[in-house]
C-alpha cells in the first residue's frame, strides 16, 4: 500500500504553498486531510499507481484518498462480480468514461489476471478502487463531486418553517412563469431563485421563531426544531422546481378563448380551467411514483439538470472547503458559495445590457446589418427570422437556456448530437425552400405559423363551425394550411424521434428495462436478491440511503393518477367541448407505452423527448375534424410532475395569472404583444391543433395528404439506431461511435421553428470548453465549480429579468438608440418571402379540390 499521501508536509513546502496561493490563511486550512489531498491533486507526491488510478479510472484526489484505505477489504472474487456488472450496466452508457471500460474489459477478459495476479497489481488494484467507488459511491464523476454519499437519518426536513417558505415561493414563483411563459426569448424563474432566497429566509426564521410546537403521531413538530439544515433547504427547493412548471393547460385555455385562436368563450370558466389543470397536472404523480424503479432507482439515471441543484444546496452547507487544483497551475480554495456569489453578481450586471441596455448582444445578427433587405442572405443568417448561420450570432447566455438546456449542466456528446442533427435540418430546411416544395418560398423560412394560400396567417374561424369542429363547405372555400420549410423539418424530425426512441430503448437499454422487471416481480414475490445487496449495482447508491426512511406505497400514486383521471373526465364532459371524456384514458395508455423508453434517456442526456406530436397524431386520427380532443389527448399523453402540494398552489396561481394574460395584456400572442408577450409556444400549439386536430392527420399525411411524403421520418428514425448498433458492433474499438447517440440527433433535427441556430450553436463551443478540457485536464477544479457557476448563471439572470420587467419595461420606461434597433431592420423586422403572391392571387390547388 502507498502511504505516500500522509507523509508530512515539511517547513519549505508550506512557504512555497504559501507563496503560490494553495492555502487560504484567512480560513486556516491546514488539516491533514488538505494537505493529502493537495498533495495528491497537485502533483506534489502522487505518482506510480496512485498517478496511474486517477488517469485510468478519471477521478480526482479526494475520491482517491476516501477509498484508497478500503482497498484490504475488496477480495478479488467479489472485484470480478462487480465489474461483470459494471460492463453489463454502462457498455452503452455514454457518460460512463471509455477508458475505465477499456482496464474493466482488459481486467475481465484476460484469465491471466486471476491466475498469476502478482503480474497485474496495478490493474487489480484500479479494479479494487473502482469496484469500492461505485458500490460506494457512484461511477460518475459529476454526480461524486456534487452529491454526497452518506446521510443522517435523524436530521429534520418536513418542518413547519419549510412549508411556509416553500408555499410563498411557489406562490410567486409561479406566478413570474406563468407571465413569462408567452414571451420570446422565455425568461423563467427558476428553482435556483428560491433556493438561493431560501436560505436567508430559513435562518432568518430559525433565528427569530420560538421553539414551540406540538405532537403528531409520535413526532414533534416545532416553529424552530434548530439550525436551518441542508434537507430543508432542498425540500424548499424540491418545492419550487415542480411548483414552477407552467401548467400544459395554458396552451390549450389560450388557444381556446382568445380571438385570433378558436375564440371558444366557455373557456374562460374557472372551473372548468382548474379541473383541466389539475387532471394533466397530477395525472404524472401516478405514472411517475408507479415507474420509479425503472426511472430513478438505477444508478445510470443520472438527471443531469438535477446536478446544479444539489451542487448549489451543497455550496450552501459545506463544512469543509478543500483547496483543488486548477488552470494555471494553482490551487484553488475558493468556497463554492463564494463562486456562486461571483457568478451571480457579475451576470446579473451584465444581463442588463443584452437585456435591456443593449439588446443587439442577445440577437447578435452582424451578417444582417451589412444587407438588411437581402432577401437570401437574411433567410440564411438572420437571428430573428432567418436560419441563424452565424458564427458569433449571441453574446446572451439566456439564449443559450431558452431552449431548453444548460450546456454546462448537459454532457457534451448530448449537446453536441443535437448540434449535429440540428445541421441535417438547416440542410433540409435549405432545400425545402430554394426548390419551393410544398410552396414554402411563398412563406417565411423558419415560422411556426400556420398560413392561407396567400401567405397571410390562417384563419380557423373560415374553416369551422359554432362547435369548433371542422366545416368542410367553408373549409374548401377558405384554403389549405401551409407550413413553412422550418415547421416541415421539424415535423420529419418529430416522426423520427419517436421510432427512434422504441429502437433505441431496445436495442442499448434492454438489460436495464429488463432489471426494472425483474426488481419489480422480486417485490411482488417478496423474494430476496440473487447476489449481495451491497455489491448489487442496479440500485444507485444513493436509493440504498433512501431505504432508511419509509417508502410511498404504489397504491398511493394510483390513487392520485384516478383521481386526476377523474379531473379531467369531468371538465371534459360538464362543458360544451364536443370531446367523449374517455380521451383521456387514450392520453394516459399513450404515455404508459413510450414512459420507460423516454425517462430513460431523458435521465441520460438530460434532454427530455416530448410525445406532442404523437399526440397529435394519434389523437388526430381517433377524433378527426376536433382540434380540442386532440389537444385533451395530447395533454394526458405527455404529462410528468412530481410533488403534490407544491403543484396544487401552482396550477390555482398560474390559471389566474393567464386570465389576467388573456383579458389584461393588449393584443397578446399577436406581433403587437407588449414586452415581447408574442406567445411563440402558444403559436405553435395552434399550429399543431389546426393540423391534427381541426383537419386531421388524413387530410395532411393520408393518402392524397400534401405532406404525406414527410412520413419517411418514422422508418428514417427506427433504423438511425439500427445502424449505430451494428457499426459499434463492427468497430468496437472506435471510440467517437460511442458518443453518437441517435435520439439526440433527431432531438437536435426538430429544435427549429421559431428557434434556429442562434440558440444552439453558441453551446456547443462553451459545453466543449466545460466538458472536454476542464473536465479532462482540472477534473478536481471542474468537480468544485462547474455546476455552482451552471446555477449561478440563469438565477442572476432571471433576477435580472424580472427587475428590468417591473421596474422598466412595465412602467414603459423608453431606451432607444442604435443598438436597440439594429437587429430588427429590414427582413429581420419583417420576414422577408423568396417568392411573392400576387396581389388577389394565392398559390397551390384552387378552393373546392382539397382532400
Amino acid at each position: 500500500m502507498d502511504n505516500r499521501g500522509n507523509d508530512p508536509i515539511t517547513p519549505a513546502e508550506v512557504a512555497k504553498s504559501k507563496d503560490e496561493g494553495l492555502f487560504d490563511d484567512e480560513k486556516g486550512i491546514m488539516g491533514t486531510e488538505t494537505v493529502a489531498v493537495m498533495r495528491a491533486d497537485k502533483g506534489l507526491a502522487i505518482e506510480g499507481e496512485d498517478a496511474h488510478a486517477q488517469a485510468d479510472l478519471e477521478i480526482t484526489g479526494e475520491d482517491l484518498l476516501e477509498v484508497e484505505d478500503k482497498l484490504s477489504s475488496m477480495s478479488l472474487e467479489r472485484t470480478f462480480v462487480i465489474m461483470q456488472q459494471l460492463r453489463k450496466l454502462h457498455q452503452h452508457d455514454q457518460n460512463f468514461p471509455s477508458t475505465v471500460l477499456k482496464r474493466i474489459d482488459e481486467f475481465l477478459t484476460n484469465p491471466e489476471v486471476s491466475t498469476h495476479p502478482h503480474l497485474y497489481e496495478e490493474l487489480i488494484r484500479e479494479m479494487k478502487l473502482e469496484a469500492i467507488l461505485v458500490t460506494e459511491n457512484s461511477p460518475y464523476a459529476e454526480v461524486r463531486a456534487v452529491v454526497e454519499n452518506t446521510d443522517d437519518v435523524d436530521m429534520p426536513s418536513s418542518t413547519i418553517r419549510v412549508w411556509f417558505i416553500g408555499v410563498i415561493f411557489v406562490f410567486i414563483g409561479s406566478f413570474i412563469n406563468q407571465l413569462f411563459t408567452i414571451r420570446q426569448p422565455a425568461i423563467s424563474v427558476t428553482s435556483n431563485v428560491a433556493q438561493l432566497l431560501a436560505y436567508p429566509a430559513g435562518r432568518f426564521l430559525a433565528r427569530v421563531l420560538p421553539d414551540v410546537g406540538f405532537t403528531m403521531f409520535g413526532s414533534r413538530h416545532s416553529l424552530n426544531p434548530g439550525p436551518f439544515n441542508k434537507k430543508e433547504h432542498m425540500l424548499i427547493t424540491i418545492m419550487a422546481t415542480v411548483g414552477y412548471n407552467t401548467p400544459y393547460t395554458d396552451n390549450i385555455i389560450l388557444s381556446q378563448y382568445l380571438p385570433q385562436y378558436f375564440n371558444q368563450a366557455y373557456a374562460a370558466s374557472f372551473a372548468y380551467q382548474i379541473l383541466i389543470g389539475l387532471g394533466t397536472n397530477f395525472v404524472g404523480y401516478g405514472l411517475a411514483g408507479l415507474f420509479r424503479r425503472f426511472l430513478i432507482y438505477p444508478s445510470f439515471c443520472v438527471w443531469p439538470s438535477s446536478l446544479v441543484t444539489i451542487a448549489l444546496n451543497r455550496a450552501f452547507h459545506s463544512e469543509s472547503e478543500i483547496p483543488v487544483p486548477g488552470p494555471f497551475k494553482r490551487m484553488y480554495s475558493w468556497t463554492r458559495m463564494k463562486v456562486f456569489m461571483f457568478a451571480f453578481g457579475s451576470m446579473f450586471v451584465y444581463f442588463w445590457f443584452p437585456g435591456f441596455i443593449f439588446p443587439a448582444l442577445s440577437t447578435f445578427n452582424w451578417i444582417s446589418w451589412i444587407a438588411p433587405d437581402n432577401v437570401s442572405l437574411n433567410n440564411i443568417v438572420g437571428g430573428v427570422n432567418g436560419l441563424g448561420l452565424n458564427p458569433i450570432p449571441t453574446f446572451d447566455f439566456n439564449n443559450l437556456t431558452a431552449y431548453s438546456w444548460n450546456p454546462l449542466v448537459i454532457p457534451f456528446f448530448s449537446t453536441l448530437n443535437q448540434f449535429i442533427g440540428m445541421m441535417f435540418g438547416f440542410v433540409m430546411i435549405v432545400a425545402f425552400y430554394w426548390t419551393n416544395v410544398y410552396n414554402t418560398s411563398y412563406l417565411p423560412i423558419n415560422s411556426n405559423h400556420v398560413f392561407d394560400h396567400t401567405g397571410k396567417a390562417y384563419n380557423i374561424s373560415r374553416a369551422i363551425d359554432s362547435h369548433g369542429l371542422l366545416d368542410n363547405t367553408k373549409y374548401q372555400a377558405y384554403s389549405m394550411p401551409w407550413m413553412s420549410a422550418g415547421n416541415l423539418t421539424i415535423y420529419f424530425w418529430f416522426f423520427a424521434v419517436y421510432s427512434s426512441t422504441i429502437s433505441y430503448a431496445i436495442l442499448f437499454h434492454r438489460h436495464e428495462i429488463s432489471m426494472g422487471f425483474q426488481g419489480l416481480w422480486r417485490q411482488i414475490r417478496r423474494r430476496g436478491r440473487d447476489i449481495n445487496e451491497e455489491d448489487d449495482l442496479a440500485d444507485d447508491i444513493h436509493v440504498k440511503l433512501m431505504r432508511s426512511y419509509k417508502e410511498v406505497p404504489e397504491w398511493w400514486y394510483l390513487i392520485v393518477l384516478l383521481i386526476a383521471v377523474g379531473c379531467g373526465m369531468a371538465g371534459i364532459g360538464a362543458w360544451e367541448t364536443y370531446t367523449n371524456p374517455a380521451v383521456v384514458l387514450f392520453g394516459i395508455a399513450l404515455a404508459l407505452v413510450f414512459i420507460i423508453p423516454v425517462g430513460i434517456i431523458s435521465a441520460v442526456t438530460g434532454i427530455q423527448v416530448t410525445m406532442n406530436v404523437l399526440a397529435e397524431f394519434i389523437g388526430g386520427s381517433w377524433t378527426p375534424g376536433n382540434a380540442l380532443a386532440m389537444n385533451y389527448f395530447k395533454a394526458f399523453g405527455h404529462t410528468f410532475a412530481a410533488q403534490l402540494g407544491a403543484t396544487l398552489v401552482s396550477t390555482f396561481i398560474c390559471t389566474g395569472v393567464f386570465n389576467f394574460q388573456m383579458n389584461k395584456i393588449h393584443g397578446v400572442c399577436t406581433a403587437e404583444a407588449p414586452f415581447g408577450m408574442t406567445c411563440p409556444g402558444i403559436n405553435t400549439f395552434f399550429t399543431a391543433a389546426v393540423f391534427w386536430g381541426t383537419l386531421g392527420p388524413h387530410k395532411l399525411f393520408g393518402s392524397n395528404g400534401q405532406y404525406r411524403a414527410l412520413l419517411v421520418g418514422f422508418p428514417v428514425g427506427f433504423a438511425l439506431p439500427i445502424i449505430m448498433y451494428l457499426l459499434r458492433k463492427k468497430f468496437p474499438k472506435v471510440q467517437w461511435l460511442r458518443q453518437i447517440h441517435p435520439v439526440m440527433i433527431c432531438v437536435g433535427g426538430l429544435s427549429w421553428a421559431p428557434y434556429n441556430l442562434m440558440y444552439m450553436w453558441p453551446s456547443v463551443p462553451l459545453a466543449a470548453a466545460s466538458w472536454l478540457w476542464l473536465k479532462k485536464r482540472h477534473l478536481a477544479f471542474w468537480s468544485k465549480y462547474n455546476f455552482v457557476v451552471a446555477s449561478a448563471w440563469p438565477t442572476a439572470i432571471a433576477i435580472a429579468a424580472i427587475i428590468i420587467f417591473f421596474a422598466v419595461q412595465l412602467p414603459e420606461v423608453t431606451f432607444e438608440w442604435w443598438g436597440t434597433d439594429v437587429s430588427y431592420l429590414g427582413c429581420e423586422g419583417v420576414a422577408c418571402t423568396r417568392l411573392k403572391v400576387a396581389k388577389g392571387s394565392y398559390f397551390g390547388p384552387e378552393p373546392g379540390s382539397y382532400p
